[in-house]
This record gives structure tokens, sequence and C-alpha cells, in this order.
């Protein structure tokens, strides 16, 4: 196989994962401007914890934070993988571990601007990067801001997100009572890499048995958020 052939093959790739991302984003954006999800913004969402507007913050930073991202200076770190992105997360399952406790305290700065500025954020960056993404480079780099010095290729980056968007639109969804839901592409990036992320956290003995012995599954090796 030639430079220029692998060359091609890495682009299509590249442009599979934008174009996934940029779908799912733009569900949603579409779910954020609901009726329902301004008229539930204080309620209680289905995530312990978090009101409907703060998970709509956070559903919007998938989003936002693209962008912010992109505006940052890279020092040429080796990139972290989107896999590592997530196997080497601690306290997911714990309500109060620094994680989460940082992962509502960014929601709900989000969310106090309100639903209709939330919403009208995300869809003006949505369609900033619907321009911008199919034009970066396959070897773009961005900078991890929530997590200093850490670098991702932005390819992996928006992997993640679309992590995000098919587990936050769906938790959203159900939220407002709503049937939306994260498109097929989007759904089918998530599970390949928390599946990825579950065989490097555990092995793949104890995801083997998580998919075909649950008896035997004594780590809830395909828990990975």
């Amino acid at each position: 196989m030639t430079d220029d052939m692998r060359d091609d093959i890495r682009d299509d790739v590249c442009d599979d994962i934008r174009e996934a991302y940029l779908e799912a984003a733009g569900s949603a954006v579409r779910l954020l401007a609901s009726e329902q999800v301004a008229r539930g913004w204080k309620s209680e969402s289905v995530l312990p914890g978090m009101t409907v507007g703060g998970l709509s913050g956070h559903l919007a930073n998938s989003v936002l934070q693209v962008e912010w991202f992109l505006a940052g200076t890279v020092a040429g770190a080796e990139p972290v993988s989107p896999v590592r992105y997530y196997a080497r997360l601690t306290g997911t399952a714990v309500p109060d571990s620094a994680l989460n406790v940082g992962v509502r305290a960014r929601s709900e700065e989000t969310a106090e601007a309100g639903p209709t500025t939330v919403a009208d954020q995300a869809r003006q960056a949505w369609e900033r990067l619907s321009q911008r993404l199919p034009a970066e480079p396959a070897d773009r780099r961005i900078e991890v801001l929530h997590r200093p010095g850490e670098e991702m290729l932005l390819d992996g980056y928006l992997q993640t997100r679309c992590v995000e968007l098919a587990v936050h639109t769906e938790d959203l969804a159900l939220s407002v009572g709503s049937e939306d839901r994260a498109p097929d592409a989007a759904l089918s990036i998530a599970v390949d890499v928390l599946v990825a992320a579950a065989r490097d956290r555990h092995g793949d003995q104890a995801v083997l048995h998580a998919l075909a012995r649950r008896e035997r599954d004594t780590t809830d090796a395909l828990r990975v958020l």
C-alpha cells in the first residue's frame, strides 16, 4: 500500500468520524431547543443530583468544548487516545467523586445562562463547526483544557464526544419525555470506544465473561461510565 493510499484511507476515516459527530451534535442541539427541555429546566433529571438544566449544560458542552479546545495551544505532547481517555477514569459510579463533582460544576456553570441561551450557544457553535471541521487536517491536535498538559488528535476527541452525545442525549430525552436518541453512526462509535475502554481497563477475559458468562462477571467489566 502506498503512502497516498494510506492518506486516503485516513482521510475517509476522519470524514466518517466528523460526519457522525456533527450529525449527533445537530440532534442534541434540536433537543436542547425543545419546549420540553425549557419547561423542565429546574426539575430533577434521570441522573441523581443533576437538574434538567445541568444535564442540558453537560450535553451542550459536547458541542461548545470542541470550539474551546480548538482555540487552545498545543505543545506536541503524546496524544491521548479516546480509549485511554475513558479507560483510566476513576470514580465514575461514585456521585461525590472528584470526577463527577467537576462534571456537575462545569455543567451547572453552562446552565446558568438559561435554556434559551444555552440552546442558542450550542446551535451557533454547531453551525460554525459544520463549516470548520471538514477543513481541519487529519493530524490536527487539540488541547484538553480541563486536563492541563494533555492533548488529543481532533478525531480522537470527537469520538469521545460521540460517546457523550450518545449517552446524554438519551439521558436528557428520558428526563423530559422525549423520544429523541442519538443517530446510529454516533451510537456505533460510542459502543466501539466504550468496549475498547472496558478491554483496556479489565482485560479480555473479564469482558468475555460480561458478554457471554454473566455469572462470572465479578467486576461489572462492561461498565465504563
